[in-house]
């Protein structure tokens, strides 16, 4: 295996919660040298929320920070500033999610980086962005969906809104940010001159709902809720299968040249021979009996068996795991999705792997830091400073 995709690539990571450390871990994740900079003696906040237990970092941070350094630097202190210019000077890429203004307020906005560092690369995820007549807005998770566009799609079509238990505010606009981040370094190639990548939380939403907009503008109204989804199709839709559990499901989404398939997988090949000569209008007809007839089938088995049935005659299905299954799924294990790691004073833990797979320079997982433990090691390889130096720093706050 060679070195990863991103080596020899300098991250300094600035972000906190979820949605900047998502970007930054994929990063890591190829290679990157993340330094992730946090301030002495809280660290990010997410090292402390949702805690399982009060002396140890939560599982929410270790979830999000595989892969990387941890630096403490107190960046309200004006050594502390010192310092931070020049990492600044030996980096390629700043990640920062800070609330509106925030950097600003400590000297480190764009317009100042860039003349520090022209090549640096500078990316910034806000939950409306940094221009915009909401961008002082703040923003959260929620709130993304919402003004995304994600909270009208789901739910039923006579209830209210609701959330979805996908990220795709925060970990959507991390992915995002990624992505804007590896083509600025492609420019950089081209130019020599990094960029600012700006992503909002709200577009990141909106981009992932785009092919909704396609029924709005189809139909002419706001698209509708549809609960499961693909209401009134024959072959589709969510059925419960054995022992009849909150998810013991099966999502089948079948379209209709793929229902003899299904009809054969389900004992049933004469409703193919039913069926045939039915139009796409008189189908609507037997929705309701024939799926009935898949919903006593699917009743009869496990969610897993009837996935394994459904998929091995080439019906698009898919068992509805929850948490507990997807950490013992073996297709997710196989594929290093779902890896064990270790932390001090936690021993093993379970936790998500790189989800892009590549075939030359795939890197192997590292747990994540516990608060400032490269501190000496980054501000000895990068600034020279000696342990002593470094030592006269903490006591005043600095590090």
């Amino acid at each position: 295996m060679t070195g990863g995709a991103l080596a020899g690539i300098r991250v300094l990571d600035v972000t906190l919660h979820q949605a900047g450390p998502s970007c930054t871990q994929l990063l890591a994740w190829f290679g990157a040298d993340v330094i992730k900079i946090e301030q002495p003696g809280t660290g990010d906040i997410s090292r402390w929320q949702r805690r399982d237990r009060e002396d140890l970092d939560s599982l929410y941070y270790l979830v999000l920070n595989a892969n990387k350094k941890s630096l403490t630097l107190n960046l309200r202190h004006e050594k502390g500033k010192e310092i931070f210019v020049s990492l600044l000077k030996t980096a390629d890429i700043l990640v920062e999610n800070f609330g509106p203004g925030a950097m600003e307020r400590l000297g480190f906005a764009w317009p100042a980086v860039h003349e520090i560092n022209p090549r640096l690369i500078y990316a910034s995820i806000k939950g409306f962005g940094s221009w915009g007549p909401y961008s002082s807005y703040q923003s959260l998770e929620w709130v993304a969906q919402a003004t995304g566009g994600a909270m009208s799609l789901c739910g039923w079509a006579d209830g209210p809104p609701m959330v979805n238990g996908v990220f795709a505010g925060d970990s959507g606009s991390g992915v995002h940010a990624a992505v804007g981040i590896l083509a600025a370094l492609q420019h950089r190639h081209n130019t020599g001159l990094g960029q600012h990548v700006d992503v909002s939380m709200q577009d990141a939403v909106c981009n992932l709902i785009r092919v909704r907009f396609r029924d709005h503008q189809r139909l002419g109204r706001p698209t509708e809720r549809e609960g499961t989804g693909l209401p009134g199709y024959l072959g589709s839709g969510l059925f419960r299968c054995a022992p009849g559990g909150p998810n013991d499901y099966i999502f089948i989404q079948c379209h209709a040249p793929v229902l003899p398939k299904l009809f054969k997988a389900i004992g049933r090949p004469d409703l193919t021979e039913e069926l045939k000569g039915v139009s796409p209008q008189e189908m609507r007809q037997h929705v309701d009996r024939i799926n009935a007839i898949i919903a006593e089938w699917a009743m009869q088995r496990d969610k897993q068996e009837a996935m394994r049935l459904l998929g091995e005659a080439g019906v698009a299905a898919g068992a509805v795991l929850d948490t507990g299954d997807l950490l013992d799924d073996q297709q997710l294990r196989e594929r290093e999705m779902i890896v064990k790691l270790s932390y001090p004073g936690r021993g093993d833990f379970f936790t998500v792997g790189n989800p892009i797979k590549l075939s030359a320079s795939q890197v192997p997982m590292s747990p994540p830091p516990t608060l400032g433990q490269n501190t000496a090691e980054v501000l000895a390889e990068l600034l020279g400073l000696p342990e002593s130096e470094v030592e006269s720093l903490r006591k005043e706050g600095v590090v």
